[in-house]
This record gives C-alpha cells, structure tokens and sequence, in this order.
C-alpha cells in the first residue's frame, strides 16, 4: 500500500492553540480539501492540558474516563484521548490523491505504517498490533486495535478518521515511548519516512485568509460551545 502518492506534500508546523481552535484548524482543513494541492501533514500542540473525544461518543460517560479539562468533541471519530504529553498531528487528504481511495482499514494501516518506519529511523523498533485487544471501552490508549502502533507490548499511536466528499482527515496522537526522544526529531522522521508513503517532495503549506478565517469561526461557534461539546 505504499509508493501510491501523487505529488507533492506538504507540511503545516502549527503553533500551540487551544482545544477549540486545534479541532477547528483540522475541520477547516477538511472543508478545503478539494481545494487543497495535495496531502497536508500538520503537527499541532496545546496550550493547556486538554482531552479530545470521538464524535459519536457520550459526554457523560467522557467526563467519567478523566480529570483533564477542557474537553473537546473531535470531528473524527475514535475514543477518548489525553493530551497533557502527547504528541499530536493531523492528515488530510484530498479526493485526487490515491490515499484517499484507501479502506478504512487501509488507511489506518497505512498511516501506523508511516509512523512505525519513522520510528524506525530513531533506532526505535516499534510494530503493528496484528489484533484487537481492548480492555476498555471507550478509551483509545486502553488496549489496542487492529494496527495500532505498539513499543513493547504498548500501545504509542492510535488515530481516528473521516471522509467526505471533499477529503479525508487522519486525527492521531503518539505517545511517546518511555526513552529519551524530542519531538522534534520524530517530525523530521516523519518527514525523512513521507516519500515513501506520500510519495512526492514535502512543501510548506500556507494557511491563507479564507482558511484561517474559517479556523476561528469554527473555533467560535462549534468547538468551544458546550451544546456542541455535550451534544450526546
């Protein structure tokens, strides 16, 4: 499944920003995607400690599973995830792109593949979970699914999708493995990995005033809003 790419990539290093404005900013980004040049890779950080849950999640049962305020419902689906150390990104992929033609299934594996092989690159030998084994429901670092990424039996990555007809969004969180590695390191082997997965050259991508515009609407009036937030 790798090599598929067509083009170029390109790369968004964003500053850090609240819980409301780092789901926006990747909402945005879905909305363009049929107007986006390619593939765009985004790292993102918080300002604050925060939780993200999946879309079709129950706030009340949330609210149970952890300490850590403010909570913020994602776009994409998947379980509940800590964001007080982890390392977070997004992907989204326009219709044109032969990633976005993936399975589900596809998709995810081919997106744990990318980070296992950056990684990789560390002298970090990482795998994908050739099976689900949950221990909890609703939490996405309890266990693991099917190609998830694991570092000795644990769980380091997981993500959560969705497509529409204007692109594809991959939201996903790494935590990091207990041994001394920056962040920075691993963005730069997540760049070295691209071609290989993306195919194409990386590119910086360029938020422009339309883009940004529609990030602080949405940040406004969706993900800081509690009737969004506790909508089930």
């Amino acid at each position: 499944m790798t090599g598929r790419g067509m083009g170029n990539w390109y790369l968004l290093k964003s500053e850090p920003d609240t819980a409301a404005r780092n789901m926006a900013l990747d909402a945005a980004l879905l909305e363009a995607g049929l107007e986006l040049p390619g593939p765009v890779l985004r790292f993102y950080s918080w300002t604050e400690p925060a939780a993200s849950f999946g879309y079709f999640q129950k706030y009340a049962d949330v609210e149970r599973m952890t300490h850590l305020r403010p909570l913020v419902r994602r776009p994409t689906g998947g379980g509940l995830v800590p964001h007080d150390a982890d390392w977070t990104y997004s992907l989204t992929v326009p219709p044109a792109h032969s990633w976005y033609s993936l399975s589900a299934t596809e998709s995810y594996q081919q997106m744990h593949e990318w980070i296992r092989e950056a990684f990789a690159k560390l002298g970090v030998a990482s795998e994908l979970a050739p099976a689900c084994r949950k221990t909890g429901p609703g939490e996405c670092f309890v266990g693991h699914e099917k190609f998830d990424l694991l570092w000795e039996g644990r769980k380091i990555a997981g993500a959560a999708q969705r497509r529409t007809r204007a692109g594809l969004l991959i939201q996903g969180s790494v935590q990091p493995p207990l041994i001394a590695l920056a962040r920075e390191d691993w963005e730069r082997a997540m760049g070295e990995a691209a071609p290989k997965i993306l195919g194409g050259r990386p590119e910086s991508f360029e938020l422009r005033a339309g883009l940004s515009a529609r990030c602080d609407e949405l940040a406004a009036a969706v993900y800081s809003q509690i009737p969004y937030n506790q909508r089930r």
